[in-house]
């Protein structure tokens, strides 16, 4: 039997990543598949604070839409109707809990980095290229994440690791976005941004940054046609990791 050919790179994918100075990765869905185990650790959650809450995938990835954990919260409890809201202290305590199960759950080793993800990021490395993360969660998840994935030293790869409760407004706002270039001190136009959701996408248009999307459990069926490049996973890149020439715009 004649072995299949290796699938093409898409159109424009190799070209958008290789030429830019830094990439900038979005985190939940992006370098792994996480929110399963968020919507799990919020249920967890709920049940040791004693509400009765539940949210199955259907409604977490519709609460999906409103990005941030604590805002996600209050957004539900105000979707029941019941008055009065949740103090701030309640909301802060569901978040801490929230967050200690997820990093238990991410030290199983149960969420490993996406296909393609781990090339990407040795490849870029190799060109020269500068690393960022641009998220919405918070530094305790990222460290949590890619201390299990990438090892403890993780953050000497990433110049600039910018979450969600370092900027006043959350995605789809710019603001992370643009804190990002300030800090790797860039352009729009020489980073890419990967991001897998449609608010990961406005987040940084409107920071006037070109978007590669890798397409996700829960947000693979949103509307990304103001993307330059959509993929299913990144290791649709893999004939890119070949290049590993410096680029001459690199800092």
């Amino acid at each position: 039997m004649q072995a299949e050919a290796p699938a093409a790179v898409p159109c424009g994918a190799a070209e958008l990543i290789g030429r830019a100075a830094a990439l900038i990765f979005d985190v939940d869905g992006t370098l792994a598949e996480t929110e399963e185990l968020h919507r799990q650790a919020f249920n967890h959650a709920f049940v040791r604070h004693g509400l009765d809450w539940q949210w199955d995938r259907a409604v977490y990835k519709e609460l999906l839409r409103v990005t941030g954990g604590k805002e996600r919260m209050r957004a539900f409890h105000a979707r029941l109707q019941v008055a009065p809201p949740l103090p701030d202290a309640d909301i802060a305590a569901l978040h801490r809990i929230k967050t200690a199960h997820y990093a238990e759950l991410i030290e199983t080793g149960c969420c490993p980095l996406r296909p393609g993800v781990a090339d990407l990021l040795i490849a870029a490395k190799a060109r020269g290229q500068r690393l960022a993360i641009a998220t919405t969660t918070s530094h305790g998840n990222i460290d949590a994440l890619l201390s299990q994935a990438l090892g403890t030293r993780w953050a000497a790869d990433f110049d600039a690791v910018i979450a969600g409760d370092d900027v006043r407004h959350k995605k789809p706002a710019p603001d992370v976005y643009l804190e990002t270039l300030a800090r790797l001190n860039l352009g729009a136009a020489d980073c890419v941004a990967i991001e897998d959701s449609r608010n990961g996408l406005i987040a940084a248009s409107r920071a006037n940054i070109p978007v590669l999307i890798t397409r996700s459990m829960f947000f693979r069926d949103d509307d990304f046609s103001a993307a330059q490049v959509v993929l299913d996973d990144l290791s649709e890149l893999g004939g890119s990791k070949q290049k590993t020439e410096k680029q001459p715009h690199a800092q």
